[in-house]
């Protein structure tokens, strides 16, 4: 006998709410976040003192879009497991708190143009994508790994974010 269909909660959500649910709030972060870099971008991020090794402006939402697209399938894997799967929901919480710290980080840097208080919320990300990494392998390792380019780029850009800092501040 199938137990998913006589177990409370032992079913998975259906294809359409679990694609909407992974992909609409990751989609929203992006945009909103795209909104206030963009007009920031020409009006104060170029005036800043970067390092050597910045990227190109074309590069951020290259990357950023590939990321978003891992995160977003990343989470719906976790979606797609049965909803009284230990775990699951610390996964899921896991996810979003990362997923607005992320945003944040938009908001703090390039809203506040304050390379500091971006560096305040980007060093929670890098915890928060670490503890999301940590509650996905006990669930579905290949949702884990898909996060792990997120976790070098933030890495990365939490290092260019804090020598930015050092040379503006």
């Amino acid at each position: 006998m199938h137990t998913d269909q006589t177990v409370p909660g032992s079913h998975a959500m259906p294809p359409l709410p679990r694609f909407l649910v992974a992909v609409l709030p990751v989609v929203a972060v992006a945009v909103s976040a795209s909104l206030i870099t963009q007009p920031n971008i020409p009006a104060w991020y170029v005036g800043l003192q970067k390092p050597g090794f910045t990227p190109p402006n074309w590069a951020f939402p290259v990357a950023w879009t590939i990321l978003y697209a891992l995160m977003a399938y990343a989470l719906w894997r976790v979606l797609s497991l049965p909803e009284n799967r230990p775990g699951r929901t610390a996964a899921i919480i896991a996810f979003f708190v990362q997923l607005t710290l992320n945003g944040a980080w938009s908001f703090a840097f390039f809203g506040g143009k304050s390379p500091l208080a971006g560096l305040v919320v980007i060093a929670a990300l890098i915890v928060a994508i670490l503890a999301t990494i940590r509650t996905f392998w006990r669930l579905d390792r290949t949702a884990a790994l898909l996060l792990v380019p997120y976790l070098t780029w933030v890495a990365y850009a939490t290092l260019l974010n804090g020598t930015i800092w050092r040379l503006n501040g």
